[in-house]
């Protein structure tokens, strides 16, 4: 599939039709979008956006990237862009800084200008209004926050140096049809500490951990209640059998962990009906490798399953059923060369309902290796069972550009899950993945050091 710039397509036509004519040319409309997409650049530590669309020769064309409107000019060399999730028609985003939190840092609430409106058998997607700032707390007071979540629609950010973390209720800004209602009510929440990871059960109670690996606070976990009319503390705490949590995940109605040994999980507690000492963790053994124990990082839910990779030397991906009364991993190979690492899986349900684990092979810093991506078919034969996943594709993408935490590929799809988008940091590039082919069909140069993104939308229907 051919792509291009809309700019550079729009400059051409225009020259097409000028001249020889006292009137101005009219202006071609443009394709209607099909999705709208939020792209961090590290190297400016800034949001910007576009729109994606099919040209008349289903060619994919790419608006330029455009600031949104009242995003604050950030200081690069002092503070960085952290996660950044979409709900409803807003996009949130976390901001730290180096100087732990004491220079500036919180989060931006953007509204996407992108709405949807619900027909039953089908909806409308509109692209009417540019993305724009409505809300934001940026100063000394936020507590340096690493990683922001969604759960249930809602968006949780979690202030590291506050002991705690901030829940952000989207409705209380805007609505699927993209329209501001006026300023929100964050709260927040006591529970977790140092580097915290979080996971909601239902909108109504959190469990955040401590990232301690010894000391009082080892293997730490706070309940506290997040509903609105809750009163925002933990209503009780217990211990993992090791510290050093590192994620943390709600599914099926159970709660997962990432300590520094294997995974744990509790049963849910959604009506905080338990006391301490009644809380039962149970351990899944991942192995060995060498002299330590495997363990992972994060992980991801897809339905009843919970989706990880565990291992450096021999890396795998790792697929739980969270509907088993006592889940079993199951292991699968990954093709991962020397000199890049395999991260966190991507999981989606293809339009043609194929369900997919996307996971990026990202160079290690100062390897000359190349990245790549590999597509595992989580579902082969469509009962509904991971355990016959199977590795379908390798490809070769563009580079990362890693550094700690940051300078991954990113990944997000389309509302109508035709395609995948993501970015290759490294090279200054966006590509776009076709869920149906699994082949890279489009790589646009944006500039910049592209990270972190996210989608909103589907192809545009209002006519």
């Amino acid at each position: 599939m051919r792509c291009a710039l809309w700019f550079v397509l729009t400059a051409a036509l225009g020259g097409a039709v000028a001249g020889g004519d006292d009137k101005a040319p009219a202006k071609a409309k443009p394709p209607a979008p099909i999705v709208r997409l939020f792209v961090q650049d590290m190297k400016t530590c800034s949001v910007k956006w576009a729109d994606v669309r099919v040209g008349a020769d289903q060619e994919l064309l790419l608006d330029p990237l455009a600031d949104v409107a009242g995003f604050k000019k950030l200081d690069p060399a002092k503070q960085k862009l952290v996660q950044m999730r979409e709900s409803g028609s807003l996009v949130c985003v976390g901001v730290r800084d180096d100087a732990d939190g004491a220079f500036e840092s919180g989060w931006v609430l953007m509204q996407s200008g992108v709405g949807y409106a619900d027909h039953g058998d089908h909806g409308h997607w509109t692209y009417k209004a540019a993305p724009a700032v409505i809300d934001s707390r940026l100063d000394a007071k936020q507590g340096n926050p690493a990683h922001l979540y969604r759960y249930d629609g809602w968006f949780y950010l979690a202030n590291d140096k506050l002991n705690g973390y901030t829940r952000i209720d989207p409705e209380g800004y805007a609505t699927n049809d993209a329209r501001s209602l006026g300023q929100g009510k964050p709260l927040f929440v006591t529970g977790g500490g140092g580097h915290i990871t979080l996971a909601v059960v239902d909108n109504k109670v959190g469990y955040a951990c401590w990232i301690d690996g010894g000391g009082p606070n080892k293997g730490r976990v706070d309940v506290s209640p997040v509903g609105i009319g809750a009163r925002p503390e933990p209503a009780y705490s217990f211990a993992l059998p090791t510290g050093g949590i590192h994620g943390a995940a709600a599914c099926a109605g159970k709660v997962f962990f990432a300590p520094s040994a294997g995974v744990c999980w509790v049963d849910a507690d959604p009506g905080l009906k338990l006391k301490a000492d009644q809380v039962q963790v149970r351990h899944i053994d991942l192995g060995t490798e060498g002299d330590k124990p495997r363990r992972t990082g994060a992980f991801v839910t897809h339905g009843h399953h919970v989706l990880f990779v565990t291992g450096k030397e021999a890396p795998n991906l790792a697929v739980l059923d969270a509907k088993s009364a006592e889940p079993k991993p199951v292991f699968l190979p990954l093709a991962v060369k020397k000199g890049t690492h395999a991260v966190t899986p991507e999981v989606v349900t293809s339009v043609d309902g194929k369900t997919y684990a996307l996971v990026f092979h990202d160079r290690v810093k100062d390897s000359d290796a190349a990245d790549a991506l590999e597509v595992i078919a989580l579902d082969p034969n469509g009962d509904g069972d991971f355990s016959d996943m199977k590795s379908v594709k390798v490809l070769a993408v563009g580079r990362s550009a890693v550094e700690g935490h940051f300078g991954h590929h990113d990944l997000a799809f389309d509302a109508n899950r035709k395609y995948g988008f993501f970015t290759n940091p490294g090279d200054g590039t966006l590509s776009v993945l076709s869920l149906k082919t699994l082949d890279v069909v489009a790589t646009f140069t944006v500039g910049g050091t592209p990270a972190a993104l996210v989608a909103r939308g589907g192809e545009d229907h209002d006519d």
